[in-house]
């Protein structure tokens, strides 16, 4: 299994000292105590109090301001202190670094919504999900196979978190995917697993003579036409609804460009492998096939893979029961099973996203 530089670093050898890891295993055993405060001084407006004032505040100013009991706010502060968020001097507390990271990277703003809303309740169930290989945790939103299913009927805080998560990994994206797919200027594109039309919306503005089919679940396709109605270039945008875990369903013919982008994490590799064995089938020699993808082993920091490791189990719990944040060699076999051979990577682009180019084998 091959890592990055700054994975390999951190991951081959021990780089704690005893203490340093008795100190983690604690922070792990605490953990869900640990998220549910910080989310807290994030929404209580504690942290921010913090942040905004010249040499920090006492307990009863915070008390004040926030309008919670001198007991909830002092419970919250000493939490918060031993976990590393806050500081404590001459009496007032003050913002740490890693609370004003909480604040202020966006992405951990994501991630915390997005594992409170969706993920929080469902986490309960994981061990379930492991030993059943079924997303246990899911029968707190429904009693759907997988999450995409339900999607459309999901409490709408829930559908708010789970799109500005979906959103967030992949918009950052789309600026640099647009150059790389569109260097072979292709006028049909295919967007397996569309969603609600967001990179299908981007191509069309982007190229004046593309038309782009998304193929997705018929009630994905049904958001997905909500969310275009009337924006430029819908009228280019059309959909083929089919279910594509049913591996006697083939792909749409001919495309210049297939697009599938943070899809194939939703599948097991079977099923990833029976995709692909059906997209290069539809495919012609001129076709290309890009796969965008987070694989956790192509991260150039260290953060990004934990990150992406710990969002793998979502897909355990919740989503489906059985895919993953991929590491890219398990991805390339599943490419080389299926027909199609890999021509090019390219990492880097956007929030740690790898774009896989595939033509057919010869």
């Amino acid at each position: 299994m091959n890592l990055f530089p700054a994975l390999e670093k951190r991951y081959t050898k021990e780089t704690q000292s005893a203490l340093e890891a008795q100190r983690l295993a604690h922070e792990i055993s605490f953990g869900p105590i640990v998220f549910q405060v910080s989310r807290l001084m994030i929404k209580f407006g504690i942290l921010q109090m913090l942040l905004d004032s010249e040499k920090g505040l006492t307990l009863d100013e915070i008390t004040e301001k926030t309008n919670l009991s001198k007991y909830a706010s002092q419970c919250l502060l000493e939490s918060s202190l031993t976990i590393g968020t806050v500081l404590y001097q001459n009496g007032k507390f003050t913002c740490s670094k890693a609370g004003w990271f909480l604040l202020n990277d966006p992405l951990v703003r994501v991630d915390i919504d997005f594992n409170h809303d969706v993920n929080y309740l469902g986490w309960f169930h994981l061990e379930e999900a492991l030993l059943n290989g079924k997303p246990e945790g899911l029968k707190a939103f429904g009693n759907w196979s997988t999450i995409y299913e339900g999607l459309s009927q999901l409490p709408e805080k829930v559908q708010d978190s789970w799109f500005g998560f979906d959103h967030y990994y992949s918009d950052q994206s789309f600026d640099e995917a647009l150059h790389i797919v569109f260097e072979n200027k292709p006028t049909t594109l295919l967007d397996v697993g569309g969603n609600t039309g967001r990179w299908a919306l981007r191509c069309v503005d982007y190229n004046e003579n593309v038309q782009v089919t998304i193929m997705d679940l018929p009630q994905q396709l049904e958001l997905m036409r909500k969310a275009t109605a009337g924006l430029k270039g819908a009228d280019r945008i059309g959909g083929h609804g089919v279910n594509l875990l049913d591996k006697e369903v083939p792909f749409p013919a001919p495309f210049d460009a297939i697009w599938m982008s943070q899809f194939l994490d939703c599948f097991s590799e079977e099923e990833v492998t029976s995709i692909l064995t059906r997209a290069a089938k539809s495919m012609h020699s001129g076709t290309k096939l890009y796969i965008m993808e987070t694989f956790w082993d192509r991260q150039r920091f260290e953060t990004a893979a934990y990150a992406l490791t710990q969002i793998s189990l979502y897909f355990t719990a919740l989503a489906n029961g059985n895919s993953k944040m991929y590491h890219s060699e398990d991805m390339i076999r599943c490419i080389e099973t299926a027909g199609l051979r890999v021509e090019e990577i390219k990492d880097g682009v956007g929030k740690g996203h790898s774009i896989v180019v595939c033509g057919i084998k010869n």
